[in-house]
């Protein structure tokens, strides 16, 4: 079973000011999978935060996949790439590439998107944009490649066939 974190990265949500819906639409859709909600977090838009909580679930060995909602966008505040980047050992670009490619079919505006997806320790981390319908989205278009990954991550699977 896949351990999954969520950090929803919201400054109006770290203060109880907006509903965090998207944290929600991505616990809803790992559960389905049969996968477990380890731990779940909501923080401000500030980078060395970010950096640190995705730092101890994954120093920790807390959880297998960390994903990221919120903070992906072009605004001043958002920082979780940055936060994620300083974060990871190994960049995982194809994530991230197959999540803008595939929900392209959506919106162009998926090419927007900052998102990042990389490796620390024996963890996957994973940014998602902030709203519901493009978590949904974006999560949908990788979810049956992360096990894979996850399993080769963690040592599960050492040869190719």
């Amino acid at each position: 079973m896949i351990r999954v974190a969520i950090i929803t990265v919201s400054d109006k949500g770290s203060k109880g000011q907006r509903e965090d819906i998207s944290g929600q639409t991505i616990r809803d859709i790992v559960e389905a999978e049969d996968w477990k909600v380890v731990d779940y977090k909501i923080v401000p838009d500030e980078k060395a935060e970010i950096t640190e909580l995705l730092n101890q679930f994954a120093d920790n060995n807390q959880a297998d996949l960390i994903l990221t909602t919120g903070g992906t966008g072009f605004a001043a505040r958002d920082h979780t790439p940055e936060a994620t980047l300083d974060s990871i050992e190994k960049e995982v670009p194809g994530i991230a590439e197959k999540m803008r490619s595939g929900t392209s079919r959506f919106t162009e505006l998926s090419y927007l998107s900052r998102a990042r997806s990389g490796i620390r320790k024996y963890s996957l981390i994973v940014n998602l944009p902030g709203s519901p319908k493009a978590v949904s989205q974006c999560l949908k278009e990788v979810i049956g490649i992360i096990p894979h990954g996850i399993k080769v991550l963690q040592g599960e699977i050492t040869e190719h066939e």
